[in-house]
């Protein structure tokens, strides 16, 4: 590579005193040019050392002092100043000149803090109050603030011996070391210096000068005011720069162990609490089950009855074998209660309950053809799965298949009318079934109705109100009259419901047919006295002449008045007719005398009140 020529050296009068050195040509290291002043640069170094051991010791002094200076004002000097050196130059000169007017400010500054001899402050009995971290702080930093002046105008000086270790701090004990508390080292005093000069004169004067907080002077005079006026700063709310560190403390040995053996502990404390509580719950299910509700046997013998015992065979024992237990009768009106009607289900709810039934029923089969208790049903065949089912046997010969099916098709329709045929009653079962639901209607209680008929002339009219009184398990009485016809029927209340819908509704009054045949026949009332035929005498009824469908005419009567009256409904303990019956009368004073010997006489009255429209 080639050699750099024509490199201009370092000027004689430079303030660049580093180990930095002008290389030749040849790149060897040229040798070191002679110190400004005729010092060399490690004589440089030592005078450094000593400025640096001094200003320590001034720091150390100044730490100590504070406590004298607030009750004494001491003489106050400005930094000591060295026989100042032969500058070389004009430059030299100047910047000497310009540190010692800095110096002389800070020193007149000083003087201005310090409190006058003869002040309220100096001549007050109180004895001055310990300084605090704070003014140790701002005096440090002072004192450090000299040191660095003194050291910038300081000459060279003889060599110092080797710097010794820095004095311990007196505030150890108030304050944890370390942060803010610790001073610069001696070592780095130099580096402040050295790191603030500049190649200029200009730029040393400004980095040379020592700057002032203006805060820290304020605070300064807030508090030399305040110790004037005899305030206490203890008392003082506190300033952000008194904070102090706290002293570390450790945890002791096995502090976080102990903390998780008491988490497990607890851990297993719930979990024993849960598991208790879940089995009281389950117990308290069990207790509440079916089993809880269970009587127990009653003791062979109670404890009111233990004293008892040994007198039961002893002759004036008050207990003896008769022993009577009061007959248990029901209540009467028990008997009238209706029985509990089924719930009645929509179309669609029925169509459900078949549903869910008959799938109960086509599984249970289907458990017993797997267990092998019945066979198999055969296949059904119809026409449209005729194909599919038999599959090559209809391919080959679908004429005989085809008769097979219909052959199963027959017996299974066979089958479907012979069941409903075996489920069917009989005749006398059908009336045997008809007389106990009759017997049961009957036994929940005894209706009686009382019906008024304008004119019962149609043998029609009579004929259902007979027959359908039989069929129904009626008693009662027909008391026919000229003028108008009571019927008085009892039974129980399913019977009298459906004879009264046929009074009041089936039945059209107003109608009327011929009857059937003049020949003698059936009648429709005991005895021949429907006005159609003789009695057994051979002498005609005396109530034909109102009970005949024709008139003198021979045309059909006209009904289109005709009505029908309920005239009184009840209910009754017993019967009071012992069958079903009928009785012409032709006077009112007959007919109560038909009725009064069931005392019903009361009841032709009632008839006869009610009205006709």
């Amino acid at each position: 590579m080639a050699s750099k020529v024509g490199k201009r050296p370092l000027p004689p009068g430079s303030d660049e005193n580093d180990s930095k050195r002008i290389r030749s040509n040849n790149g060897s290291p040229a040798p070191a040019l002679p110190a400004a002043n005729g010092i060399s640069e490690m004589e440089r170094k030592k005078q450094e050392a000593a400025a640096r051991m001094a200003a320590v010791k001034a720091k150390l002094a100044a730490s100590r002092a504070p406590a004298q200076a607030a009750t004494s004002r001491p003489p106050v000097s400005a930094a000591p100043t060295p026989p100042a050196a032969t500058p070389v130059n004009t430059v030299e000169a100047k910047k000497l000149e310009a540190q010692r007017k800095i110096a002389e400010m800070k020193a007149k500054m000083a003087t201005k803090r310090l409190p006058v001899i003869g002040s309220p402050a100096s001549t007050s009995t109180a004895p001055p109050a310990p300084p605090s971290d704070r003014e140790q702080r701002i005096a440090e930093a002072r004192a450090r603030a000299q040191q660095i002046a003194a050291r910038s105008i300081a000459p060279a000086a003889a060599p110092a011996p080797a710097p010794a270790p820095p004095p311990p701090r007196q505030d150890v004990g108030k304050s944890a070391r370390g942060g803010l508390g610790i001073g610069l080292h001696p070592s780095l005093m130099g580096d402040l210096s050295a790191s603030g000069k500049s190649k200029g004169a200009r730029g040393n004067q400004q980095r040379d000068t020592p700057r002032i907080n203006p805060y820290l002077a304020a605070g300064d005079d807030d508090q030399k005011n305040e110790q004037d006026q005899g305030f206490d700063p203890s008392l003082g709310p506190r300033r952000g720069g008194e904070r102090k560190s706290k002293q570390l403390e450790f945890n002791q040995k096995g502090k976080f162990m102990a903390q998780a053996n008491a988490l497990r502990q607890q851990a297993k404390l719930e979990e024993m609490k849960k598991r208790i509580a879940a089995e009281a719950r389950k117990m308290e299910i069990e207790e509440a089950s079916d089993k809880a509700f269970l009587v127990p046997v009653p003791p062979e013998v109670e404890w009111w009855d233990e004293g008892l015992i040994d007198k039961i065979d002893t002759e004036d024992t008050i207990i003896t074998a008769l022993i009577q237990h009061p007959v248990i009768l029901k209540a009467p009106q028990d008997k009238f209660q209706p029985a509990p009607k089924p719930l009645m289900l929509t179309p669609t709810e029925q169509k459900k309950l078949r549903r869910q039934r008959r799938m109960a029923d086509m599984k249970e089969e289907q458990a017993k053809i797997r267990l092998g208790l019945i066979d198999p049903p055969p296949p059904k065949v119809k026409k449209s799965n005729m194909m599919i089912v038999l599959g090559e046997q209809a391919v080959k010969d679908p004429t005989a298949v085809e008769a097979r099916v219909n052959r199963e098709i027959a017996q299974r329709a066979s089958d479907h009318a012979k069941a409903n045929v075996d489920r069917q009653l009989t005749k006398e079962q059908r009336a045997e079934k008809l007389k106990l639901q009759q017997a049961g209607d009957e036994a929940r209680g005894i209706l009686i109705a009382v019906f008024k008929v304008d004119n019962l002339s149609s043998g029609k009219h009579r004929y259902q109100v007979d027959v359908t009184a039989k069929q129904h398990a009626l008693t009662g009485i027909v008391v026919l009259h000229p003028e108008m016809n009571l019927i008085i029927v009892e039974g129980g209340a399913h019977s009298i419901n459906a004879y009264k819908k046929l009074m009041l509704n089936r039945i059209q009054w107003s109608e009327n047919t011929l009857p059937l045949s003049n020949s003698a026949g059936p009648s429709t009332f005991t005895g021949a006295n429907d006005g159609t035929s003789k009695g057994d005498s051979g002498q005609q009824n005396r109530a034909a002449q109102w009970l005949n469908p024709l008139d003198e005419r021979g045309e059909l009567k006209d009904l289109g008045e005709n009505k029908c009256h309920l005239v009184w409904e009840g209910q009754e303990g017993r019967r009071i007719f012992r069958n079903w019956s009928s009785r012409a009368c032709v006077t009112d004073g007959e007919a109560r005398d038909v009725l009064g010997r069931s005392k019903m006489e009361n009841m032709w009255t009632l008839g006869r009140s009610v009205k006709t429209t």
